[in-house]
């Protein structure tokens, strides 16, 4: 689904829909302090968010990985496989496709071994069991079912926390107070200055960096199936593209072959871009003549993000 409009303020709509928003948060606010978490044999750090998508955690996901390889550690992903049919746990291996483990498995299968599970206890022991010393959750914080060593929120600097109401009324999974109690960080993705409502602990500043300079001077038609579209669009002008056009789709969305060759149309001769994500859901013959941007994390002090990582040694 695409976010809806008045998620961003309080609007008619949202303060209708607020009551079920209150029951939304007390059934995480229960589920937490009922849990009986089950302790994985390996170490666990969770990258989560307190919003419905767009705010950037697996792209963060991948970077903690990358530190960690660095370190001589053996991450493992573990990831619900959203969108995708598969239970689990299984690995994800080249066989798979996004219908079968959803588009994050896929990417994040891209830099590390990956387990899908939608029990994460049960997937966390299928990660070790194969060799994994540290598993990074790129979902799951308001999964209460397995225990975790490093918990790292991840909010998008300008959205921030939407118009501060929670599921159907507002972007949150739950309330901003309480979600935060439980993080050993905050990575703030962006810019802006979101109200962390008196948290206290490590805020770690962080940004999407092209990785490519092919769009430079480029007449580029973008197209994306993601939380936040309009940050794909900023980073491609980023890095130089002259945008002439853009399709959204919903989250997740599974394109059809239709579809793609309707837009290769409408780019009417434009570079036809999309993201990482979204390609991994693209057929073979729907991908030729589309171009990706390859972003990855940077953070404005990497040796924050070491110290966090230290306490998992």
């Amino acid at each position: 689904m695409r976010a809806p409009e008045f998620w961003r303020e309080r609007g008619l709509a949202a303060l209708m829909l607020a009551p079920l928003g209150m029951l939304y948060g007390a059934s995480v606010a229960w589920k937490a302090r009922h849990a009986r978490p089950i302790r994985a044999t390996a170490r666990v750090v969770c990258i989560g968010n307190l919003t419905a998508g767009g705010s950037g955690k697996t792209p963060v996901a991948l970077a903690v990985s990358e530190r960690l390889l660095a370190r001589g550690r053996k991450p493992f992903f573990l990831t619900r496989g959203y969108g995708g049919s598969e239970r689990g746990p299984l690995r994800v291996t080249a066989r798979h496709d996004a219908k079968q483990i959803g588009d994050e498995a896929l990417l994040l299968a891209r830099a590390a071994p990956t387990i899908v599970a939608r029990d994460r206890a049960e997937g966390a022991a299928d990660a070790a069991a194969q060799g994994a010393d540290v598993i990074v959750m790129d979902d799951g914080y308001q999964n209460f079912s397995l225990a975790k060593d490093l918990s790292i929120v991840v909010v998008d600097g300008e959205s921030g926390f939407g118009n501060g109401l929670m599921i159907p009324a507002g972007p949150l999974r739950e309330g901003v107070a309480q979600g935060l109690a439980r993080a050993n960080a905050v990575v703030i993705m962006g810019e802006g200055h979101p109200d962390l409502c008196g948290y206290k602990g490590p805020v770690l500043r962080a940004r999407l960096v092209a990785q490519s300079h092919e769009f430079q001077g480029q007449a580029v038609f973008a197209f994306a199936g993601i939380g936040r579209p309009e940050k794909f669009v900023a980073s491609l002008k980023a890095a130089g593209a002259n945008i002439v056009g853009t399709h959204f789709f919903a989250d997740h969305h599974p394109y059809r072959e239709s579809e793609i060759a309707a837009l290769k149309a409408r780019a009417a001769g434009a570079r036809l871009a999309t993201t990482e994500k979204d390609l991994v859901r693209l057929s073979e013959k729907s991908r030729a003549e589309i171009t990706v941007l390859a972003v990855r994390t940077v953070f404005d002090d990497e040796a924050a993000l070491d110290r966090l990582l230290d306490r998992i040694a």
